[in-house]
């Protein structure tokens, strides 16, 4: 967890709460890093052609700051989501995962420079391309929870 907004706490004089009272009332993260989440369901069920082209994708997708930061929204808004059983998932996919996949795969988004190699290119019906992180890059929060 970053330390975005404890000035907040500290400066309104409010208690900043603990990681067991933050977690008490909040369901289990079904996947427990970005880096899970992009690796066993969005490169998965988002399947695109990317020829670096018409889309562009990264297989080291950690190494761009926009695309880790749009991933992690992607990833915290699906595990929030995925609990509403009526319209959560169509929330989901209009509200953020559309509109943040196409930036990320617009040919001057993010990963613009990331049009060559095997890596960085899919064929049209295969998952989105990845590398793995380095290892401890991505930890699974819920073994600190």
């Amino acid at each position: 967890m970053s330390d975005w907004g404890d000035e907040d706490y500290r400066s309104g004089g409010l208690e900043q709460p603990s990681a067991s009272q933050e977690t008490a009332d909040d369901p289990d993260l079904y996947f427990g890093s970005v880096d899970e989440f992009v690796r066993e369901y969005l490169r998965n069920v988002y399947r695109r052609r990317v020829d670096g082209r018409h889309r562009c994708w990264a297989g080291r997708w950690w190494e761009y700051d926009e695309a880790v930061i749009r991933l992690e929204a992607l990833w915290r808004s699906w595990e929030n989501l995925r609990l509403d059983a009526a319209t959560g998932m169509s929330v989901w996919w209009r509200d953020h995962a559309d509109h943040h996949m196409a930036v990320l795969m617009d040919p001057e988004g993010p990963f613009a420079s990331a049009t060559e190699g095997e890596e960085n290119l899919s064929k049209r019906g295969e998952p989105l391309p990845y590398v793995a992180p380095p290892d401890g890059m991505f930890p699974d929060v819920r073994v600190s929870l």
